[in-house]
């Protein structure tokens, strides 16, 4: 990998060494398929750049990595250029100080790929609405992650009252196959669940929104209790014919129990961050279910 920096640079010039870069190494911009706009914090920004680099062999993309610095410096705009063949496409590294630290999407705006989405993301603590963000509003799709808010639970039930079409969850990311397993265990009818549960540790964002998912799919009441972990460890199902029933101690493989079937043994592995955001950069329209668990749990959570 080759990186370049700019100091005390300006949008314009890192555009300009973009074209001039892209001539020199053979590597045009038309294989990208769209913009990601990280915004993190200099802590993360390391965790937050290997995952979008592995999530872009799957979409080739311009990764723009925002971080606010000092904002009592005078202004000032570094950047890091990285391309090589272990960096799929570009990743441009935006150190903001001064005034820019509140004025980011001036200094994105201009570095944005033409005629493709753009996605935005927030590895860490994130705008209350991410879509009236001034990041956010230049995206289609704004990612975020309930685990890294100080309160995870306060944070997605936040996410149901401001929540925008185009507005998804690492949180809700995680319980894919969850959901999928779930789905499966009723490919033969057991009957109308007439309540369940969902077991993880303290304060699991993921576990309250797939109680809200199970209730709202269901029409029954799916409540949350504690267990130790680790993460997400059980749902429970009562049905007219019998339990149906998920366990996972180990967060590696689960247990699946229906009525009238041997228990069957299924892999659940947690998975890694940049998994998840490649399973977001695939879908790039609203995701309705999602929306649907939220106003459930924005429902639950008024009553």
């Amino acid at each position: 990998m080759t990186s370049f920096m700019l100091s005390g640079t300006t949008a314009s010039k890192i555009s300009s060494q973009l074209t001039h870069l892209r001539h020199q190494m053979g590597t045009p911009a038309v294989g990208m398929v769209l913009t990601l706009v990280v915004v993190c914090g200099e802590s993360e920004q390391y965790d937050a750049v290997r995952a979008a680099t592995e999530a872009a062999r799957e979409h080739p993309s311009r990764i723009l990595v925002v971080i606010s610095r000092d904002p009592n410096e005078p202004n000032r705009l570094d950047a890091e250029i990285r391309f090589g063949e272990s960096t799929p496409g570009e990743v441009i590294l935006l150190r903001l100080y001064g005034e820019l630290t509140r004025h980011a999407d001036s200094v994105v705006s201009p570095l944005l790929l033409t005629d493709t989405p753009v996605v935005a993301w927030w590895p860490g603590e994130c705008p209350e609405v991410p879509a009236k963000d001034p990041i956010g509003m230049l995206a289609q799709r704004r990612i975020v992650d309930a685990r890294a808010a100080s309160d995870a639970v306060k944070a997605i039930v936040g996410r149901a009252r401001g929540y925008v079409p185009g507005d998804t969850d690492l949180a809700w990311t995680r319980l894919t196959t969850w959901r999928s397993l779930l789905a499966a265990a009723f490919d033969q009818p057991v009957g109308k669940v007439k309540r369940g549960g969902v077991e993880a540790v303290p304060g699991h964002a993921s576990a309250l929104l797939l109680a809200a998912w199970l209730s709202d799919r269901l029409g029954a009441s799916v409540k949350v209790s504690e267990s130790e972990g680790p993460g997400l460890t059980a749902v429970r199902l009562s049905a007219a014919d019998g339990d149906i029933v998920i366990t996972r101690s180990d967060g590696h493989l689960a247990t699946l129990s229906r009525p009238g079937q041997p228990d069957r043994r299924v892999a659940l592995t947690r998975r890694p961050t940049s998994e998840l955001l490649a399973e977001e950069l695939r879908r790039l329209d609203p995701d309705e279910v999602y929306a649907a668990a939220l106003q459930r749990l924005a429902k639950t959570n008024r009553s």
